[in-house]
């Protein structure tokens, strides 16, 4: 196996710092499907209880990537948000009829 010079195994902030809210985002679902399928009440407060504090590190990372320039933001348009509020209450009233 060819062996890697250090600078190609390392990580930089952004990039260790991408890995980190990625993980997050996976622990988010991971506890979502738990907290579904949980047998016990006790359980399905404790997973709630972790996909809680998942989410406040999920929203820590982001934010410092987001204030750093990792992680830009668009502003949406008000066509755009107007168009997609029509759609999702179009569905919902499909979904309501069936």
């Amino acid at each position: 196996m060819a062996r890697m010079c250090k600078k190609e195994s390392s990580l930089n902030e952004k990039d260790s710092l991408t890995d980190m809210l990625n993980t997050e985002k996976m622990l988010l679902d991971s506890y979502s499907l738990a907290i579904k399928e949980g047998s016990t009440k006790s359980l399905r407060a404790q997973f709630l209880d972790n996909f809680t504090k998942a989410q406040e590190n999920q929203f820590t990372v982001f934010s410092e990537m987001k204030d750093k320039g990792y992680y830009r933001l668009m502003p949406a348009e008000k066509q755009m948000l107007d168009q997609k509020t029509e759609d999702f209450c179009k569905m919902g009233k499909e979904i309501a009829q069936n």
